[in-house]
């Protein structure tokens, strides 16, 4: 069961780092809005994965890794949702100011 798992890990890890690279760098921002549903999902698999590792035995080295692996998904949705509002913002009608 391990060997699948770290099996997972490793190829999700391969797939993301080649999807990201070929990504032209003028769609990083509005592509970011919509991973952040894909990076719920990450989270979820996270606490999945975490939840396993200590369940088959593992409550000490699971509990850190899958600890990691959530906090690092979720300063990936924040970040997402932080650079989504700022590029929002870029776009919103600025009030004139009258004198």
């Amino acid at each position: 069961m391990e060997i699948i798992l770290l099996s997972i890990f490793v190829v999700a890890t391969i797939i993301g780092y080649f999807l990201i690279n070929n990504v032209p760098s003028l769609l990083h921002t509005p592509l970011m809005s919509g991973m952040n549903a894909l990076s719920g999902v990450t989270v979820l698999g996270a606490l999945i994965a975490t939840s396993e590792a200590i369940e088959k035995g593992y409550p000490i080295l699971g509990g850190i890794f899958g600890s990691i692996a959530i906090i690092l998904a979720m300063i990936n949705v924040v970040g997402g949702f932080a650079v989504t509002d700022r590029m929002l913002q870029m776009f919103a009608r600025k009030e004139e100011k009258h004198d």
